[in-house]
Order: C-alpha cells, then sequence, then structure tokens
C-alpha cells in the first residue's frame, strides 16, 4: 500500500499513457491508415477494393489505375461500394483528408476493414504507382 501512496505520480501518468494509446481504438478510428506499399498488399493479396472519393473531375485528373470513383458527398448508400462488407477498402483521395472522412463513414455502415492511404494520390504518385487519366 505505501508504493502505491508513494508512487502515485508514476501509476496516474502510466494510466493516462495507456488511456490516450486507447482513446482512437474507442472512438472508431482503430482502422488508421497505411502507406502505399500496405494499400497495394491488401489490393493485391487480401482482395481490397481501392476506392477513390474524389470528386469526378479531380478523378478524370488522375486517379490510381483499378479504382472506383464514390465521391465523399455520395459514400452513403452508395451502389458502387462492394456487397461483401468483410473485403478490405482502401480508400484514397488527394492528400488523405477526405479520405479520412469516408474512412470513417464507411466504418459506421459495417465496412470494418476501411483504411485511408497516407498521403493520398500525391504519395501514390511520388511512389510510382501506375495512374489512370481517363474518367471511369
Amino acid at each position: 500500500m505505501t508504493f502505491l501512496i508513494e508512487n502515485w505520480m508514476l501509476i496516474l501518468l502510466a494510466a493516462t499513457s495507456g488511456g490516450l494509446l486507447l482513446w482512437p481504438v474507442l472512438q472508431g478510428g482503430g482502422g488508421g491508415s497505411v502507406g502505399t506499399a500496405e494499400a497495394v498488399r491488401l489490393i493485391n493479396r487480401e482482395k481490397g477494393v481501392l476506392i477513390d472519393v474524389c470528386e469526378p473531375s479531380e478523378f478524370a485528373a488522375g486517379h490510381a489505375v483499378g479504382a472506383r470513383n464514390v465521391p465523399l458527398g455520395a459514400i452513403s448508400g452508395s451502389k458502387d461500394l462492394p456487397s461483401n462488407k468483410a473485403l478490405p477498402l482502401v480508400v484514397m483521395c488527394a492528400s488523405g483528408a477526405r479520405a479520412s472522412r469516408a474512412a470513417g463513414l464507411l466504418r459506421k455502415a459495417g465496412y470494418e476493414k476501411a483504411t485511408v492511404v497516407s498521403g493520398g494520390m500525391k504519395a501514390w504518385r511520388e511512389a510510382g504507382l501506375p495512374v489512370d487519366r481517363k474518367a471511369g
């Protein structure tokens, strides 16, 4: 008991640290983000579906090869999303900001494996990954 009394500050610090580590998981943000290499692995090895949440004009200007365009505003109830909610969804946009919001909405809709490509299309291009400039 004296150990607890003498070290209350360390115990409080450890509890606070643990709470901060668990906070994103408790808030439903456990999916997080992945780099471009992990995104490619999810697509190729786990049948992940690449979802680009940019606006159609941005998508037409250049998008990752094989991506489906589902704009952020149309994500809820979109018919372009896979019916199998167990598949990993790899979500991207120009920079990653819209994709983070979209991944949160997708997780709430039951797509538990929705992850964001950190850095978005900018990181995709920098990694030298294929880009398509046609709509569709």
